[in-house]
């Protein structure tokens, strides 16, 4: 089965064609996992609606509201993350570039989302200090693409 696939590439011909090959393969799949992001878009902005639906009817006292608070804002920030994401396949099907500001961005984005709705009573010091390890790490490398790229611009 490889030899067969290899002489399927080989007939390719030159690198040319072989490179415009590969690209349209990374251009159908970019365009799939587009589609599959849009469609985990819609159904998160439906479980968000649903779940805001669900708790505005259900009568609840003030405790259960701060509790029901942090996972609407997780829901929240899952969508927006989901949006980043997208934009982060669409950035790559303009450009055919990664644009590795947008990826940091929305690593920052996914980390703070995470750090909104952590329970501090479940978490120890460790956890805590990776999350800052983390946030720094993604923090420093933000500034470092931007200013890079703000360099690059000018």
């Amino acid at each position: 089965m490889l030899k067969k696939m290899f002489r399927q590439i080989s007939k390719l011909g030159s690198d040319e064609n072989f490179l415009h090959f590969t690209e349209t393969v990374e251009v159908i799949i970019s365009k799939i996992l587009s589609l599959a992001m849009i469609l985990v878009i819609i159904v998160s902005v439906c479980d968000l609606v649903i779940y805001l639906i669900k708790e505005l009817v259900n009568d609840h006292d003030e405790t259960l509201l701060k509790n029901t608070l942090f996972v609407i804002f997780g829901l929240f920030l899952n969508v927006l993350i989901a949006l980043e994401i997208l934009e982060n396949i669409t950035a790559y099907l303009r450009k055919h570039v990664i644009q590795v500001e947008l990826v940091i961005v929305t690593s920052l984005i996914a980390v703070s989302r995470k750090i909104i709705i952590l329970d501090l009573e479940k978490k120890t010091a460790s956890d805590l200090i990776g999350l800052a390890a983390a946030i720094f790490a993604l923090s420093i490398s933000y500034l470092i693409v931007r200013y890079t790229n703000k360099r690059h611009d000018s």
